[in-house]
């Protein structure tokens, strides 16, 4: 007897990082109602700063920056950076060998809350994907 009920995975949850929430931005994309973003609770800062760099490297006006944030900060996501997630971040880093906890920490949340990762940067998805499901971008984008 399974312990699911009907509706249970009606939602698919998906983790994304700081560069694919600002491609999310930058070119308007629309989630699927049905879906749910996931992110640790730095995703925001991390894409902060992605935008003082494209200012500071000429890549954006500080204007189009700061409204970029302003709909980084509208956008719905659940932040998640509990103790579980910060020792299973840990535990991935550790066990690849890494220098950083930056990624680790969106495979751990990856990995306990999620269906799959979604990056735009390929590099990133080419690691992840010995970790955790990695989805392609359209997985989350609404179809009309």
């Amino acid at each position: 007897m399974s312990c699911f009920t009907p509706y249970a995975r009606l939602i698919a949850r998906y983790v994304i990082d700081a560069l694919t929430l600002l491609h999310l931005i930058d070119n308007d994309l629309r989630i699927e109602p049905s879906h749910q973003l996931v992110a640790p609770n730095t995703i925001r800062s991390e894409a902060l700063q992605l935008l003082l760099e494209d200012v500071r490297g000429g890549k954006r006006t500080e204007r189009a920056a700061l409204e970029a944030h302003e709909r980084i900060t509208e956008l719905k996501m659940r932040l998640l950076g509990d103790r579980v997630s910060r020792g299973t971040a840990w535990r991935i880093a550790r066990e690849h060998g890494w220098d950083s906890l930056r990624e680790a920490e969106y495979l751990a949340i990856s990995r306990l809350q999620a269906d799959a990762l979604v990056t735009v940067d390929a590099a990133f998805a080419a690691r992840a994907a010995d970790v955790v499901p990695v989805a392609s971008l359209n997985a989350l984008l609404a179809t009309a």
